[in-house]
């Protein structure tokens, strides 16, 4: 449930918001609605690299585009409520890099306005293109692989603690189209490696105590972390608790490790962003979401941090620590 305090401040956001998209719209100025899950202080540097990405096509904004940005604070049941305000405004395109939660509600609240968006599932599997070569709707964007890389990301992390019989995946139960994915490739992966793998779940700041206490108690000798933005959001938090509790965890984004997580491998978020903001301006010049290929970020990174292995009393394998595109000291 929204409190009064949280409803008031984002009608405001909205009420606000509304002279702002007319005042574009009649200055001739498009207009890109841009669909968070989190808050723009917590995506700071992305969002720096989605704007980047709009000036390489000549859009900048402020200048000759308008961004009306709506942000769901962690709490993706308001992600439809926030896509439907946006058709409202009729916004020219809608940037949906929410990842998987946002691209959803996106979907499901227009056909007619193009959309760009960034998921870690397979688009055709949740049904926002029907191919990744000529989407063929109003739906195009990047997939990052992210639920791919899942069950490699508990092997290298069974690679780092090869004693192990015990690991646990942290789910964000508010995203299920990925989350119900994740917990099947990495259970799979945890078999084949002779683990048991323990399921936890957060989806508020305040689950993380919880969970880091059960995972104690339960002996867990890693963690993964399943891509999410909800956890992206939070990374820097994650990571010092892992550390506090000495459990060796695992995410998607350098940011991680540079935070003091031992480990990530997985693509750049913001090149990501980057990507996204060429979409975008390629459509708003007159290119169609329809003939726009969903690009595939292929490119993965292994990120070491030793200082961290260190403090959780790890020693590196030689054949881990040669494969490591960055080693943080």
């Amino acid at each position: 449930m929204i409190d009064r305090r949280t409803f008031l401040a984002g009608t405001g956001a909205v009420l606000l918001a509304a002279p702002l998209a007319a005042e574009a719209q009649q200055a001739g100025k498009p207009v890109i609605g841009f669909l968070g899950s989190e808050s723009p202080a917590l995506f700071a540097t992305p969002l720096r690299m989605f704007r980047q990405g709009l000036s390489e096509t000549g859009y900048v904004e402020g200048q000759n585009v308008a961004i009306e940005y709506r942000w769901a604070e962690g709490q993706n049941d308001r992600l439809p409520a926030l896509a439907a305000d946006l058709v409202r405004r009729k916004v020219n395109v809608i940037d949906a890099l929410g990842a998987t939660p946002a691209a959803l509600a996106a979907s499901a609240a227009t056909r007619t306005i193009p959309i760009v968006f960034l998921t870690a599932g397979d688009p055709v599997a949740l049904k926002l293109v029907a191919s990744l070569n000529r989407p063929g709707g109003n739906l195009t964007g990047l997939t990052s692989s992210g639920l791919e890389l899942a069950p490699k990301r508990l092997e290298l992390l069974h690679e780092l603690v090869p004693t192990a019989s015990v690991m646990a995946l942290l789910v964000n139960p508010t995203n299920p189209a990925l989350a119900e994915s994740t917990v099947r490739e990495v259970q799979d992966a945890a078999r084949s490696l002779g683990l048991r793998l323990h399921t936890l779940r957060a989806s508020t700041e305040r689950d993380f105590d919880s969970v880091f206490a059960a995972m104690v108690q339960l002996r867990v000798s890693g963690l993964v972390i399943a891509i999410d933005s909800f956890f992206t959001g939070r990374r820097e938090q994650l990571a010092a608790l892992a550390l506090r509790h000495g459990i060796p965890a695992i995410y998607q984004y350098r940011d991680f490790a540079a935070a003091g997580g031992v480990m990530t491998y997985g693509g750049s978020l913001t090149e990501q962003y980057r990507l996204a903001g060429l979409y975008t301006g390629r459509i708003l010049k007159g290119e169609k979401p329809a003939d726009l290929p969903v690009q595939q970020v292929t490119r993965v990174e292994l990120v070491i941090n030793l200082k961290t292995a260190k403090a959780l009393g790890l020693t590196i394998p030689p054949s881990l620590l040669g494969r490591a595109d960055e080693v943080i000291q």
